[in-house]
């Protein structure tokens, strides 16, 4: 198996204020740790980053939305130019995992016939592959550990969101991935990556199959229903579909969230949403039923074990 370490999951927004607005959102609903902010000073437009954001850390969870500024507002730029393209009703950009060497694994994904990509400056910090190449979720392989990541730091506790926390959060479950066809999931996240997979079952909505991708889940979905929402979307959008947290009570955590106004939509006794016009066209579930297969959660975040690609 190839254990890459999850290291964040990302969406674009179309502007600043929508931006601000997401990273609102987000210190209501779950009170995250703020790691950094990526903004336009000198220093990140030399090395043309181009855009806004903020990363956040819900327990073991790394999440944010990214904005194009600065010189990311003109259409001659690249990074902007991705961020409006992919900032569409329910669309993400992708995760980043991490390696320990990008030489290295820019070979490794060479001799499995991907192309690698850069931007200029960067090449040193990561690569990405096309997300045509992989369902639809970009991969981004980077190097090490992100800047101020209190996942690593003496004291941090993933644990306080369950204890703490009136959501009763115990972490990210899953995240989910639209897909026409599992047999297509199993060719690119378990042969060609090498990604166990853990576990099968069925939703309302999806067939699944999840994989192991270090310590966080990636499941494969396929439409149940091919008019359904979830199936416009693989064929239209394509790559992530939601995130799953796991709380240890789901009325207990509805019941929470309601009392904050938001509207919910699914069984507030099992697994429910909130509704995604108030989540800046996301998809969130929360749930407090456990999938036989899934490790426990939260996983530990450790970046000392990187993949050791052959």
């Amino acid at each position: 198996m190839t254990a890459f370490p999850f290291i964040h999951v990302s969406f674009a927004l179309a502007g600043e204020a929508e931006r601000r607005g997401w990273d609102a959102f987000v210190r209501d609903v779950f009170a995250p740790v703020t790691m950094y902010e990526v903004l336009t000073t000198p220093d990140a437009e030399r090395l043309g980053l181009h855009r806004h954001q903020t990363l956040l850390a819900i327990g073991n969870t790394v999440v944010y939305a990214a904005a194009p500024a600065g010189a990311g507002l003109s259409t001659d730029s690249a990074i902007g130019n991705m961020l409006r393209a992919l900032a569409s009703q329910n669309a993400w950009i992708g995760i980043a995992i991490g390696v320990a060497d990008l030489d290295t694994a820019r070979a490794w994904v060479r001799e499995r016939g991907w192309l690698s990509q850069s931007y200029p400056l960067l090449e040193d910090r990561y690569f990405l592959l096309d997300r045509s190449e992989t369902l639809g979720m970009r991969l981004e392989f980077l190097a090490g550990a992100l800047d101020n990541d209190p996942r690593l730091k003496a004291g941090w506790d993933p644990l306080w969101w369950r204890d703490a926390h009136p959501l009763g959060l115990e972490g990210l479950q899953s995240i989910g991935v639209s897909t026409g066809s599992l047999a297509a999931a199993r060719a690119i996240f378990g042969e060609k990556l090498g990604w166990r997979e853990i576990a099968t079952r069925t939703l309302p909505e999806a067939r699944c199959a999840s994989f192991l991708v270090g310590d966080a889940v990636v499941e494969a979905m396929e439409p149940v229903d091919p008019q359904s929402p979830l199936a416009d979307h693989a064929r239209a959008v394509r790559g992530i579909w939601c995130l799953t947290f796991q709380v240890r009570s789901a009325s207990a955590a509805a019941a929470c969230l309601a009392a904050k106004g938001f509207a919910l939509i699914g069984d507030r006794d099992r697994r429910f949403a909130i509704d995604p016009a108030q989540a800046f066209g996301r998809l969130l579930w929360f749930t407090d039923e456990r999938v036989a297969g899934y490790p426990p959660i939260p996983i530990p975040h450790r970046v000392d074990r990187f993949a050791q690609l052959a």
